[in-house]
């Protein structure tokens, strides 16, 4: 069975970080979830206008097929509500497991207003963190705390994967 692993939580955790780390040391594909928003959710997003589910279904079909299609592979998506991982397992062509990276919405913030060159406000976070839906206890999720250093994140991951690349 070919692993498949979606980091996930809100904007400015380290999903992207984490989840490229791990997908190296495994030998596996990295997929970015916000390479595969369209554009006019990018210019939402920019503009400081959060994405409601209506702009977020169509992006999650996407990021399902690229779960499906690249198996092995550990991907960075934000995974906010329940249904959006419930979207992404009935697509992904396998199970999935999830990573929920989660912290002191303070520390996100101060990360989140010292990343450069990305789309996502901080602004945003605010809105990002109302929506999170925790995963519940039946949907298996490994959670850290991102007050870790990344490197102990990454190594809880492989742990946690057991080098099923």
């Amino acid at each position: 069975m070919a692993l498949r692993a979606v980091v996930m939580g809100v904007s400015g955790c380290g999903k992207t970080t984490v989840a490229a780390a791990a997908a190296e040391a495994l030998g596996v594909a990295f997929v970015d979830a916000d390479d595969l928003h369209p554009e006019a959710n990018v210019a939402r997003m920019r503009a400081g206008i959060a994405l409601g589910d209506a702009e977020r279904w169509p992006w999650l079909d996407r990021v399902a097929r690229a779960l499906a299609m690249r198996a092995p592979v550990i991907l960075a998506c934000s995974a906010l509500r329940r249904s959006h991982r419930d979207r992404l397992r009935a697509g992904a062509g396998g199970p999935l497991r999830f990573v929920h990276l989660t912290g002191d919405p303070a520390l996100i913030a101060a990360r989140l207003a010292g990343r450069r060159g990305h789309y996502m406000p901080p602004a945003l976070l605010d809105s990002q963190i109302a929506t999170l839906e925790p995963p519940g206890a039946d949907e298996n999720a490994l959670t850290l705390d991102v007050a870790a250093p990344p490197a102990a994140l990454v190594a809880a991951v492989l742990a946690d994967l057991g080098g099923r690349g």
